[in-house]
Parts: C-alpha cells; structure tokens; sequence
C-alpha cells in the first residue's frame, strides 16, 4: 500500500465498526462498569478464518492471532483500493481537576459558572491537569499494557495521536512513556487539534498556547499547521453537536488517508470519542476516566465528496455570580436574578 490512501481523496470515505470481534459491540454488553482491564480489552475468545494456516498448532495467543486475521483483511482489501481496515484503541483521559470540581458544584452550576473561571483559589481547572486519582488510572493502563505485551504478545501501536489538551498528553505519556517499546514500533506521539474535547466556553476546553505545550511535553510532535494559539475556543460560545461530528469526521478522514498504520492508539475525551463512535456507527458506549475501548473500523471510499456546512458555535448560558442552586432536575438558578441563565448571562 502507498503511504497515502490515494483512491479515498476527494470522495466520502463510509465507516463501519465491524462487529464480533470485541464485547464492546454487543447490545447485550452493559457499559456500565465496564473494565477494559477485567476483560482483556473486551477481546471476544473465537476463531479466524486464517487460523488453520497461520496457526495449525494452536500455539498462538488471541491477540496474534486477531492481528493476522487483521493483517489478512487488508491484504485481501489490496484487490479493492477503496477499501481499509484499522484497529483504534480510544482511550479517555484519567480524572481531571475539573471532573472533581464539577462532581463538587453539580452539573448545572459548574455549566453556567464554575467552569466559566480559571479555578476556585483552591484547585486550578483551566486546560485541566490530572488528579493523583487520574495518575493512578493512566499508570493501570501502563501496567495492563505492559502485560498484554509480555503474555499475549499483544501487537505494539504502530501511531500514537493525542489531544492538544494537558490532561490527555499527561496520560498518554504515563501509559506509554515509561514502557519498553520494541525500536520498530516507539512511543512517537503526535498532538492532533481536532482530538481535542467538545469545544464549549469552560476553560477547561480552552488549550494552552504551543509555545507552553512544548515546554509542558518536551519533544512531541504537532500535526502540520498547528497555531500557536488556540483559535478554536470561544469566550460564551459552545460548539454544536452538529460541528462536534463533522469536526470528528474530518479527524478520522485525515487519519485514514495519511496515516498507513493499522493499529493506532488514541487519546482524547469522553465528549470527542462518543462522536468519534458515532462517526463509526458504533453502538453508544461511554466512558468513565481512564477507560478504553477499542473498535476494527472497516473504512470505504464510496463515492464523490460533497460539501456540506453545520452550525458552528451558538451563545452559552451563563451566571456572573455563583447561582442560588444547582440540580438536575431544576437547572442553575442565578443568584442576582433568580431565574434560570440566559445565554448572554443575567
């Protein structure tokens, strides 16, 4: 295969998560305490076409033996240029300071104040870091990997892509960073913009400048074209769920056209992957802090692009002082008018 996927430019690429391969794709599968780390990262115990030549013996472990079959795909794709075929392990960032701020002033006033601040004097939430709680999810991750590697001789990923945002360079780092990587296949990650969370007003959606990313994550690699300042956020403005999923497309479109590698790692946000997941037509899977889910994509280019346009941003509601209540039934009651936030504020 060529390095770029030629036949995919300038046509809509189709995506599908290919079911039967991870629980995760089952209806019957509960999301609810779902731990990748209890589950073999959902890995479904079964047999592969390719089996009985590639492992006669029966000697091979789930993980190599998925990762023939996979290799054996794309291999059978190459009389089909339009067609190809990834495994993507999505992983969310571990706890976050503003995850404990929110869980702190409750849903309704953390939205139309509390994540309108940079922090509270006490704890900083602004392009949020981890919690030692967060540390500890990401080196779980480390450790599961790290097993996987050893005992199941679990395939390395071949790309390694990252949010702009602190929390989730902090935790691909502490999975992977301390990890003894094979020299074909290093931990190289690259810091991709459009990973970044749902783009709302809260300043923990705000990413910091490249200039002090690079000081924070010495040595990463940022995509092409990646500005100095964050031209995206928007001081009152929250994207649409419209622009959220177009914004995702336009991800994994870049993904799959340029980037040959089959297996690849990436680190994002609850908000970004569930439309990542859409995108995919996957069933709806969400993930606490720390988890991951990983999804055999099957991608066709199908036919001719087409331009299309989807609301941008639209005004957020908002409190200028901190509201009388906060609770998910009645929503945020602003203090100076008592009555629920407009969007340009009381």
């Amino acid at each position: 295969m060529s390095t770029d996927w030629s036949e995919a430019r300038n046509k809509t690429i189709r995506y599908t998560a290919v079911g039967g391969y991870f629980l995760q794709d089952d209806p019957a599968t509960n999301a609810t305490g779902f731990d990748y780390a209890q589950t073999n990262f959902g890995l479904i115990d079964r047999e592969y076409p390719s089996d009985a030549e590639y492992d006669p013996r029966g000697s091979k472990s789930q993980w190599e033996r998925f990762r023939n079959w996979i290799h054996h795909l794309n291999n059978a794709c190459g009389k089909s240029e339009n067609v190809r075929y990834k495994v993507i392990f999505f992983g969310r960032h571990g706890q976050g300071y503003h995850n404990v701020a929110e869980s702190t002033y409750g849903t309704p006033a953390w939205n139309c104040y509390w994540s309108l601040l940079d922090g509270n004097g006490t704890s900083t939430w602004a392009d949020a870091l981890l919690t030692p709680v967060g540390v500890k999810e990401a080196q779980k991750a480390s450790n599961f990997y790290k097993t996987l590697y050893e005992q199941q001789r679990m395939p390395h990923f071949e790309t390694y892509y990252s949010s702009p945002l602190r929390r989730c360079i902090q935790t691909a780092n502490t999975t992977f960073g301390t990890l003894n990587m094979p020299s074909n296949h290093p931990f190289v990650p690259t810091i991709k913009e459009l990973l970044r969370e749902d783009i709302s007003s809260h300043t923990c959606d705000r990413r910091s400048s490249k200039s002090e990313l690079e000081k924070f994550i010495p040595g990463w690699k940022f995509e092409a074209g990646f500005t100095e300042k964050d031209e995206l956020w928007k001081e009152g403005e929250g994207e649409t769920p419209a622009h959220a999923l177009a914004r995702t497309k336009s991800l994994l479109d870049d993904v799959f056209i340029h980037d040959r590698s089959t297996w690849i790692s990436i680190t994002s946000h609850s908000g970004a992957i569930s439309f990542l997941l859409k995108n995919l037509n996957h069933r709806t899977w969400s993930l606490s802090t720390g988890q991951i889910i990983p999804v055999l994509i099957k991608a066709e280019a199908v036919a001719p692009s087409s331009t299309t346009t989807s609301a941008g941003f639209t005004p957020e509601a908002s409190c200028k002082q901190p509201p009388i209540t906060s609770l998910p039934d009645s929503g945020c009651v602003c203090s100076s008018t008592g009555s629920v936030p407009s969007p340009s504020g009381p």
